[in-house]
Formats: C-alpha cells, sequence, structure tokens
C-alpha cells in the first residue's frame, strides 16, 4: 500500500526527528595556471578530471557608446559562428561534432561571450575552430540577413513580455541613458545592421587585449596553456578591449509606476546599492541577501508566498558589473494585492537590520551558502563559469578555495550592520510595472509616483 508524504515523515509519538546534518564539506584546492599571453589574453586553466571533457568560456570586453552598438553586436554575436574563410557553417558545426564538441556566442552590454565543451582528446579542434572564429569569421551576407529577421522576430516578442518591460524600466530608474541599459536592442535599428557594420564592429572590438579565456577540465594546465599560445597565435593586436565607463551609484527614492492599462499583474522591481565581491563585508551581505530573499525559505518567501500567498514568484539577488554591485528586489503580484506586498516588502527589509538572524538561522545560512557554492563548482561547466565571473573582476581561483571561510567567519552582528545599510527602505528605488487606474491605494503608502 503507498504512503503519503505525511505518513512516512510521522510516527505513532509524533513526527520522526530530522538526521543531524553532516560536517560540512571543504573546497577541493584547484590545480591551475592562470597566465597572460604575450597577445594581453589573460588564461585560466583548471584541471578538474571529473569526466574526460573540456569546458571552454572566452570573455571579451564589448562596451560602447554608439546607441546603434547593441544592435550590431546582436547581429555579430549571432553570426560569429555562422562561417568563416575556412570553414562554412556546415563545416565549423561538423568538425565540432566529431569531437563531442559545441560553441555558442553571446552579449550584453558589459561583454561578448563565447562557451562551449568538447572531449578532452577533442581540444585541439575546439581550440582551432575557435582561433579560426576569431580570426576569420566572414560574416557573410546571407547570414547576416537571416540571423538579422529571427532578432527583430525574437524583440518584438521580448518587448511584449511584462517582465521585459519592467526589467527595461528599471535599468532606466536606476541608471539613466548609461549604455549599460540597452540590454536588448530597438528592433528597428537591429533591422537596418548591415554585413559590413558588423565585420568593422569584429576588427575594432573583437580582441585579445583584456580579454579572458577560461578552460577547466581533464587537461594538463601547463600543456593546456601552449596549446592555446599555438591555436590563438593570430589572435592579436595592439589595441585593448573597450570597458563601459562605471555605472553611476544606484541611490534611493520613489518607485516609479509604469502605466500598463489593463494589466491585472504588477511587477514589483526595488533595488539598492550593494558591494562588490572585493569588498571585506561581502561575505556578510551575501547572508543578508538570503535571509532576506535570496532562497527558498528566506523571510521575503515565507512572507508573501507562504503566508499571505500575495505571488508565486519573490526574490531579492545581487547583480555584479565591472564597476560595483546593486541589489534586486523583485515580486510579481495580482493588481488588488500590489499595495499590501509592497508593505510587506519594506517591512522585511526593515526588520532585517532591527531583528538579524540568531544563531540557528545564522547556521543554516552558513550552511546554504557554502553548499551551493560547493555544488555550483562540482562540475567543470558551473566551476568555468564561476572563475570566468571572478576573472571580470580581477579575482583568481583562490578566491574560490577562501570563500567558504569567509562565510564562516560572518556574524550576527556583521549581518545586522550590513543590512542596516544596505537593506534600509529608504535605500531602495525602483518601478512598479502595472494598471496605474487600479493602483491608487499606493499613495497611501508614500514614496511611490503615479502617473
Amino acid at each position: 500500500m503507498t504512503r503519503t508524504a505525511d505518513e512516512i515523515g510521522r510516527t505513532a509519538r509524533g513526527p520522526r526527528p530530522l538526521p543531524a546534518l553532516g560536517t560540512q564539506r571543504p573546497q577541493p584546492v584547484l590545480q591551475s595556471v592562470d597566465t597572460v599571453l604575450g597577445s594581453g589574453l589573460r588564461v585560466i586553466v583548471v584541471r578538474q578530471p571529473s569526466v574526460p571533457m573540456v569546458e571552454l568560456r572566452l570573455r571579451i570586453p564589448f562596451g560602447g557608446t554608439d546607441p546603434r552598438h547593441s544592435a550590431r553586436a546582436e547581429v555579430l554575436s549571432e553570426t560569429l559562428l555562422a562561417g568563416t574563410s575556412r570553414r562554412d557553417r556546415l563545416e565549423l558545426d561538423t568538425d565540432l561534432a566529431l569531437v563531442g564538441g559545441e560553441l555558442r556566442a553571446g552579449v550584453d552590454p558589459e561583454r561578448l561571450s563565447v562557451s562551449g565543451s568538447a572531449l578532452a582528446s577533442g581540444l585541439p579542434t575546439l581550440l582551432d575552430v575557435l582561433g579560426d572564429a576569431l580570426t576569420g569569421a566572414t560574416y557573410a551576407d546571407d547570414e547576416v540577413s537571416v540571423e538579422r529577421t529571427r532578432l527583430v522576430e525574437r524583440i518584438a516578442v521580448a518587448r511584449s513580455q511584462p517582465s521585459v518591460i519592467a526589467r527595461e524600466a528599471l535599468q532606466r530608474r536606476r541608471y539613466g541613458d548609461h549604455p549599460f541599459t540597452r540590454e536588448m536592442p530597438v528592433a528597428e535599428e537591429v533591422a537596418v545592421v548591415t554585413p559590413e557594420e558588423v565585420r568593422e564592429l569584429h576588427r575594432a572590438s573583437v580582441l585579445s587585449r583584456g580579454s579572458v579565456l577560461v578552460l577547466v577540465g581533464d587537461v594538463d594546465p601547463d600543456d593546456t596553456v601552449a596549446k592555446l599560445a599555438t591555436a590563438l597565435a593570430d589572435w592579436q593586436s595592439d589595441a585593448s578591449v573597450a570597458e563601459l565607463q562605471p555605472l553611476p551609484e544606484v541611490t534611493g527614492g520613489d518607485l516609479q509606476v509604469v502605466h500598463r492599462p489593463g494589466a491585472v499583474q504588477s511587477q514589483l522591481r526595488l533595488s539598492a546599492r550593494a558591494m562588490a565581491r572585493t569588498h571585506p563585508d561581502y561575505p556578510a551581505m551575501q547572508l543578508a541577501n538570503l535571509a532576506f530573499g535570496g532562497y527558498f525559505s528566506s523571510r521575503l518567501v515565507e512572507n508573501i508566498r507562504e503566508d499571505k500567498g500575495y505571488t508565486y514568484h519573490a526574490r531579492s539577488a545581487a547583480e555584479f558589473t565591472n564597476s560595483g554591485a546593486s541589489l534586486l528586489v523583485e515580486a510579481d503580484t495580482a493588481t488588488d494585492v500590489t499595495a499590501a506586498a509592497l508593505w510587506e516588502i519594506r517591512y522585511e527589509l526593515g526588520r532585517l537590520g532591527l531583528v538579524p538572524p540568531d544563531e540557528s538561522e545564522m547556521d543554516t545560512l552558513r550552511r546554504y551558502a557554502i553548499g551551493s557554492l560547493l555544488i555550483a563548482t562540482a562540475s567543470q561547466g558551473g566551476l568555468a563559469s564561476q572563475l570566468t565571473a571572478l576573472a571580470g573582476y580581477g579575482l583568481d581561483p583562490q578566491w574560490l578555495t577562501d570563500h567558504p571561510a569567509r562565510l564562516a567567519a560572518v556574524t550576527e552582528e556583521d549581518v545586522a550592520r550590513v543590512a542596516l545599510e544596505y537593506f534600509a527602505p529608504t535605500a531602495f528605488t525602483g518601478v512598479i510595472v502595472g494598471d496605474a487606474d487600479a493602483l491608487g491605494s499606493l499613495r497611501g503608502l508614500g514614496g511611490v509616483s503615479l502617473p
């Protein structure tokens, strides 16, 4: 006979006791090489022989101030791997497939990224195809035309989504007209991008000097660096990559209501300044964020999702850029409970500093943070992505090894101090996307600007 979860978890004398938590596993020591090639490319290679594969991550700073830079960059990322002077698209894909490999490209306002993987024995082919694309991508007219049309269609669909509307409104609210806010190009600008414009952008901006390449897998680090130097020998330039100018610091202010007529839901997006991973108080902020809304058992989720049922989706997170970091709080609610949800969000923000986590909650937060880090870096792909992100802030693999100890040293007082400064309700600004005609009750809360 099948028993329910409740029956399994209980005995005649009450609930079954949970087993004691085991000892936290330490972060493994990484066998790695971190060096800079003569071309100015920083290379990080880490041996992780869990499976006979290798993961590749290339990060090229790709800032641009031209209003049309975002459109050109998106077309470039879609066609970078569409053919070279040595291989057409089919030949490129076939060569990768023969070594169990793949490569893909993407772009955001700060960087152009190329990521991929292959069998460890196929690393020379993976690197050869990468070098071919970096130095010989042709951006054929027909390939650019096809991808340009697809992009226009995707952008049109995306811009109708409430989450995208909220994201773009939040970016403008906290960063004004900074180029960083152009996360998605305008469809009309994408439609007129020419192949020659894409080729010129590649020549001017796809540069090695200042870029970072991370390889993680069943490889010998020193031998892999030598293979890299050979495979990418032609990818050289005296010029350096273009970094975006620093973002303005997020300051507190009214939440701005963005009118979306007839909307039955509201998207609440709040933001405040945060601290970079290099800041001494970053571990305390990481635990404070977890306590507030950073995981499923957080205070925010327990309040407005589990207890009051105002939302299915609520969370908080830190967002990192080259020049700093910001806190993001987001929740999607029914229109008629928008004001009540905002009240509770502000309540939990204020309570975090006044009633910080006790030792029991701190122990849970520490274990969750350390455990999540270990899980995120257990796979070759996860470790490669983590190291690539850290390299963008000038950090090395040792930072990962040392971070669990930093988290373990955080005290209740540290979390309270950080919460009072960074999680104060008045430190936040943001937007609420919804039907402004149905959100008049927000006026009673104050700190909200309605149209």
